[in-house]
């Protein structure tokens, strides 16, 4: 089955941004980067077009309160990367494409940044550099030196080390996104997933992540996974 484990919400509550509020930090990031003058494409007609896939009906959690999310952590982990603007688009781009029934979902964004920012101005080396970043989505193992992946990777997975009210209505809304699957196939799948992200030897690498985030992160993830693996009770013989 797809990989269930979907990262993202934040460890607070969900924040408010406004579709006005993203497309503008979109605008500003993507400008900001842009090194060629004179006529270039609307960055606002990408930040739109983008916001429309991330607004899909799909979706209940890789919605634009992740993106959202993502982007506010990015914002407070900005100083670990050397590339802060760069690890911003890449956030846009991580989840663009997403389809709960596809295993392909960060290939196929990483080629939409690919083709999109060369488009709109982006430079190669940076373009290459946010599809590397999205392509990373995939297994969160930035390696050590990697700042911009360790901050982009942190904070799509800072939801892990949410309250646990608030880490229960992203588990939720996981399970709402695989709504197609059996429960005893999600159940399953997604126990694995969880045992794999237990095993790591560091779920967090900027020294924010790992210091705030770890410890709770890995209760929240050990909590689920007892419930998930929990025995059913005995069926009642009338029912």
């Amino acid at each position: 089955m797809p990989d269930p484990s979907g990262p993202t919400r934040t460890p607070s509550a969900a924040p408010g941004s406004t579709g006005g509020d993203l497309r503008a930090r979109f605008v500003g990031t993507l400008d900001a980067l842009r090194t060629v003058s004179g006529d270039r494409p609307d960055a606002g007609a990408y930040a739109d077009r983008l916001l429309a896939r991330w607004a899909e009906p799909q979706r209940r959690y890789h919605t634009t309160d992740h993106l959202t999310a993502v982007l506010d952590h990015v914002d407070s982990l900005a100083g670990h990367a050397d590339d802060p603007g760069l690890v911003r688009l890449a956030a846009w781009f991580h989840d663009a494409v997403y389809r709960p029934d596809r295993s392909e979902n960060e290939e196929r964004s990483a080629q939409l940044a690919e083709r999109a920012l060369a488009e709109a101005g982006l430079d190669e080396d940076g373009t290459r550099e946010v599809a590397r970043l999205v392509r990373l989505t995939v297994t969160h193992a930035a390696e050590p030196g990697d700042r911009n992946g360790a901050v982009l990777c942190d904070a799509d997975l800072a939801v892990l080390a949410s309250e646990p009210k608030v880490y229960a209505a992203y588990a939720a809304a996981v399970r709402e996104e695989y709504g197609f699957v059996p429960d005893d196939a999600f159940r399953a799948g997604r126990a694995a997933v969880l045992e794999q992200l237990l095993a790591l030897p560091r779920l967090f690498r900027t020294p924010y992540g790992a210091e705030k985030w770890e410890a709770p992160a890995r209760a929240n993830l050990a909590a689920e996974l007892r419930e998930l693996t929990r025995p059913a009770g005995p069926k009642d013989p009338e029912g």
